[in-house]
């Protein structure tokens, strides 16, 4: 992480290549370093990040009232720093009769400055921190226990926003208490400068804390990690399987071998996330498989593993295969080698993907890896946690496909079959993932909300469709989304249509096609309009509207609605029984 000194040179560079976002933030502190540490970070994420500072301590102003500047500036994020030191303060003047409820009274507070954003600025995100704690030693250490003490209400007051956040999804928090832990509050936290200042956050953390909101907007943009590629020896266990053999990997509860098995603990828990585990091993792969089969000390096993190649070629090239079969970009995938001639020869052959420098220690290797925090999300679907054997059951496919000659044989021996439905709360957490993680498949690359979902629900000028794909290995979710909107009677524009790209190839395009034009048909609707916008890694779909016959005109394409004639698809049209 770059200092805060190298974050403020940033600010003068040039930004005029990258995207521009727009956040506010509002404090009841001083925020001018935080503003500067998050335009210099900005640059390293090659966005081009416009900042509303809000006057100092204008909390209440810029939030309760309709016309401030905060609203004005109607930005897509907005960033709320209300400071355990000023909590403190509020917590001293409260009578003493009612602290015990003062977790309580100021969340009621909170939840009023929430539902005033969200009533004002429907479509953006509140990004909201949470209390870092100060504990005043009135009570001593027994603290903790004493419902009267500032500590007692501040983890209080913590637990309750994370609790709120669950249920509000456009109130995400920044979590400023992860940061105290891991650097201790002193290095976190200046006296001297806030006493002068009334700057509460160190500039030794600021980048840190500016991370977590770049993270967040870089998430909301489709920059996610999706997948780890693992090597195998001295990587997730200690020695050379091939030989030591299986039985002489150093593996479980003694030395060295519980670092390996604490890091294997930590792998699983990415894949029941839904992160997908993918093996790329200098080895034999009947060999290198044994240590799943026949090592009782293994923690991962091989239903953990969604691809696994073990031979003698290029890693770089394996890895290559690997995204090949995943069909995800380079940036969403993270490979974890103890080798750094390895990790050196991928980095220079696929610069996208990210490499760490694991530590030559592996009982580090954990340590190492937190602090990168290499996974962060918005929100976690049921979908997430069967990715795994989604990408299984496509490699299965993928080695299928190559028994036969006619493609249209292969489509049909998939025994394909898609529920559609309009947009709902039960599919709402999905349609909104699935539309910040789909960058290669996505006509306009629009971005969705919950509260974006929610207005397209309730408005009738809008026709929603998702689609999921059942096929005979098994259910792979909700995985395409279009959303129609009504410009006349008689025509339609395309406001977005976004796909995972697991399923491409399966004709799935012209089964989403012949479904929405057969209601439009039904409506009386006589011109379907769709758009393709370019971006830097949507270039998949550049022909999508020419090649189903849409005709090209001023950046446009349209079909007659009248006219079409079905495509030729194998999916099925299902019920959600």
């Amino acid at each position: 992480m770059k200092s805060f000194n190298e974050l403020k040179k940033n600010i003068k560079k040039d930004y005029n290549s990258f995207d521009k976002e727009e956040i506010a933030i509002i404090s009841n502190s001083a925020s001018q370093f935080l503003s500067m540490g998050l335009r210099g970070l900005a640059y390293e994420y090659k966005i081009d990040l416009n900042i509303y500072e809000a006057d100092y301590n204008q909390v209440e102003y810029q939030i309760f009232n309709k016309s401030s500047d905060l609203y004005k500036y109607s930005p897509k994020y907005v960033l709320v720093y209300l400071s355990t030191n000023k909590l403190l303060d509020k917590f001293y003047s409260s009578p003493l009769q009612e602290r015990s409820k003062f977790a309580d009274k100021y969340l009621c507070y909170i939840e009023e400055l929430v539902s005033a954003v969200n009533n004002n600025l429907p479509n953006s995100i509140l990004l909201l921190c949470n209390f870092p704690e100060i504990d005043d030693t009135i009570y001593g250490h027994q603290a903790c226990k004493i419902e009267d003490s500032f500590l007692f209400q501040c983890r209080k007051l913590n637990y309750f926003l994370s609790e709120k956040s669950v249920h509000l999804h456009n109130l995400l928090i920044v979590d400023l208490i992860q940061i105290q832990n891991r650097f201790g509050i002193d290095r976190c936290f200046n006296n001297n400068i806030y006493i002068t200042t009334d700057i509460v956050l160190s500039t030794e953390i600021l980048p840190y804390v500016s991370e977590i909101v770049l993270n967040t907007i870089s998430v909301r943009k489709g920059f996610v990690k999706k997948c780890v590629i693992i090597d195998l020896d001295n990587t997730i266990w200690g020695g050379v399987i091939g030989d030591d053999g299986f039985e002489n990997i150093e593996v479980g509860s003694l030395g060295i071998g519980k670092a390996f098995s604490e890091f294997q603990k930590w792998l699983k828990e990415l894949k029941q996330r839904g992160i997908i585990l993918a093996v790329c091993s200098k080895n034999n792969e009947d060999v290198a498989k044994e240590a799943f089969t026949r090592n009782s000390e293994m923690v991962l096993s091989l239903e953990d593993i969604s691809i696994f190649v073990a031979n003698w070629d290029n890693k770089a090239d394996n890895i290559k295969y690997i995204q090949s079969v995943l069909n995800i970009g380079y940036n969403s995938m993270v490979f974890l080698d103890d080798n750094p001639v390895e990790r050196q020869i991928v980095k220079e052959n696929i610069p996208e993907i990210t490499v760490p420098e694991l530590p030559e220690d592996p009982a580090y290797y954990l340590q190492y890896l937190y602090g990168l925090n290499l996974f962060d999300n918005t929100g976690i679907t049921k979908e997430d946690a069967n990715r795994t054997v989604l990408y299984q059951k496509e490699a299965e496919i993928s080695n299928l496909k190559k028994s036969y000659v006619n493609e249209s044989d292969f489509l049909q021996s998939l025994d394909m079959a898609s529920v559609v439905e309009p947009f709902s709360m039960r599919n709402m957490a999905r349609v909104v993932q699935l539309s910040q993680r789909s960058n290669q498949f996505n006509l306009r690359t629009i971005r969705y909300t919950d509260n974006d979902v929610l207005d397209r629900i309730g408005d009738s000028k809008y026709l929603t469709y998702s689609f999921t794909l059942t096929d005979k290995f098994g259910d792979n979710g909700l995985i395409c989304v279009v959303v129609l909107n009504k410009i006349t009677d008689n025509q339609v524009f395309i406001e977005n249509w976004f796909m995972s790209c697991r399923v491409l190839k399966r004709g799935m395009e012209h089964f989403v096609l012949n479904t929405i034009i057969s209601d439009l048909k039904n409506s009386g609707v006589e011109e379907l309009t769709g758009e393709y916008i370019q971006t830097a890694k949507n270039a998949l779909v550049e022909n999508h509207y020419s090649n189903l016959g849409f005709a090209g005109k001023d950046g446009y394409w349209n079909i007659n609605v009248r006219n079409y004639i079905n495509k030729e698809t194998y999916i099925k049209k299902a019920t959600n029984e």
